[in-house]
Order: C-alpha cells, then sequence, then structure tokens
C-alpha cells in the first residue's frame, strides 16, 4: 500500500533533498554511498529502481496518483509519496516539474574505471562536457548505440544531475560508467595511459592535419577502441589530441566543420559501434 502524505508545510525538514540541498551536497564525494540523487520522471525512476537505487521520498503533484498505475506507487512500499498541488510545488522547487513527479533516492555504487575497461570494447571518453543536456544525451546514444561504457572526467557534468537523468531516459543507470579519477589531475594523464595499458587505442574527435574519417579502416579494426569527446566549445585539450593513437573526424558538407556535441556522438557511435 503506497504511503501518500498530503503537504501542508513547505519548510518539513524531509524535504531538504528537494529544495534545499545544492547538487554538489547531494553528490557527497566524500561518502557517495551517502549521496543522493534526484529522479524525474516515472520512466527515469522505473530504471532507477531497476538498477537497484534505494528510494527515500518522492514528491509529486496531487493530480498525479490518479494517473499514475497503483502496481508503480506500491513499489514503494513505506517509503513516504508526498503530495501537493502544482503550484505549491512550484514554489517549493523553484521549477515547474516536467512530469509531476521526482524521486529522491540513494546513489548507486559505481565501477572503477579500471573495472568498468576489463570486459569493455568500446569505450566512450567525455572530457570537460559540462552542459547537462548534452552530457544525458550522450548516455542515451551511448546506450542504444552498443557502447560498452562510458568513463567522465571530474570536470564534466554528474551524469546523475537531474537533467541529466531526464534527459538520458535513465540509460544512465543501464550503461555502465566510472569516473576517470577522483579529480582533475587525474586526466588526461595518467588516464591515457591507463586506458592504453588495459589494451585501449584512443581516438580523439577533433580537426587538425592528423584528422582522419571516422570510417576509416583501422578504427574499425580496432579491437578495444575509446572515443574521447570534448567540451561543447573549446573541443579537446591539445595535450589529449596529441596524446591519443588517432584523431578523427565525420565528413561533412556544404563547408560545415562541426556539430553538437550529443548529435556527433551518435553518429561517430554508429559508426564505431562493436561489429
Amino acid at each position: 500500500m503506497a504511503h501518500i502524505v498530503p503537504l501542508t508545510d513547505l519548510s518539513a525538514p524531509q524535504l531538504s533533498p528537494y529544495v534545499g540541498l545544492t547538487h554538489a551536497q547531494l553528490r557527497s564525494r566524500r561518502d557517495p554511498q551517502q549521496g543522493i540523487l534526484i529522479a524525474e520522471s516515472t520512466n527515469v525512476i522505473s530504471s532507477a529502481l531497476a538498477a537497484g537505487c534505494q528510494p527515500l521520498s518522492l514528491l509529486m503533484e496531487q493530480r498525479q496518483l490518479n494517473t499514475l498505475p497503483q502496481d508503480f506507487l506500491d513499489r514503494f512500499g513505506a517509503v513516504p509519496i508526498y503530495t501537493a498541488p502544482r503550484e505549491m510545488l512550484s514554489q517549493l522547487t523553484g521549477y515547474e516539474l516536467t512530469r509531476g513527479i521526482l524521486c529522491a533516492m540513494r546513489r548507486p555504487s559505481l565501477p572503477s574505471a579500471q573495472e568498468l575497461c576489463r570486459t569493455a570494447r568500446r569505450l566512450v571518453v567525455l572530457e570537460h562536457i559540462t552542459d547537462a543536456t548534452n552530457v544525458g544525451a550522450i548516455f542515451r546514444s551511448a546506450a542504444a548505440l552498443g557502447m560498452d561504457g562510458v568513463l567522465v572526467t571530474p570536470s564534466c557534468c554528474d551524469p546523475f544531475y537531474r537533467r541529466s537523468l531526464r534527459v538520458s531516459m535513465g540509460t544512465v543507470f543501464q550503461i555502465p560508467w566510472a569516473w576517470t579519477g577522483e579529480d582533475s589531475s587525474q586526466w588526461p594523464q595518467p588516464g591515457l595511459s591507463q586506458l592504453k595499458a588495459l589494451g585501449f587505442q584512443t581516438v580523439a574527435m577533433a580537426l587538425n592535419h592528423r584528422s582522419i574519417p571516422i570510417d576509416h579502416p583501422a578504427l574499425a579494426q580496432a579491437d578495444k577502441l575509446a572515443i574521447i569527446l570534448g567540451s561543447e566549445g573549446n573541443g579537446l585539450t591539445e595535450q589529449t589530441i596529441a596524446a591519443c593513437d588517432y584523431v578523427a573526424q565525420i565528413p561533412m558538407c556544404h563547408g560545415v566543420d562541426s556539430l553538437n556535441v550529443a548529435a556527433a556522438g551518435a553518429v561517430i557511435f554508429w559508426q564505431l559501434r562493436p561489429r
């Protein structure tokens, strides 16, 4: 039986994950197992539950209670489901709930980069990508198009950020991923050297005199390949490009020299997926 709790007091301490804590506080780098994420929409919440995330509470519009399947609500048992009118929730969170429902959950444990690399043939590496929408979209494409995992540098947007989760449609819980290290001192070195030691050839997506097209046979024939995507504005750093085995680009027409990083990722993943 779902535990429904109508809201009357917006200052209740139980609501702090939704309004009183910043994303950095939710993340809890020192103790990730005590960190919290906020999942938005039934699809994302269901994916998180399937991945073993522990729900702490839900926050939803009152009208959602009449539209959600009872078996979805019953999955939460004694976990409190706080409800209020849309206007009240907007006042609480500072934004309108896109899908009318949020869920505070314990963060799942993540593999180390080394553990992820052991069984992967095609990895995506995200360097300094800070836009939550792009990170979420890249995860969705990577999962859909056959990548084996994602490595994320510490300077990137956290894939567990609420907007990243929503844009990814929950695939952040479905495709294995790991941080490249605790801080920026571990990328591009020793991160790239570790990838090579684990048998990966590395390809930097960039425009320079070394660039080969993504349909070049050398890339398709690589047994283990790490595809490295750079930031939205500046692309990959020169240090990263210089240290990679290959530099590659998407052939384009009409004088266009680049795509949004999430769109580019989808094209690259399709071309370089495991065969």
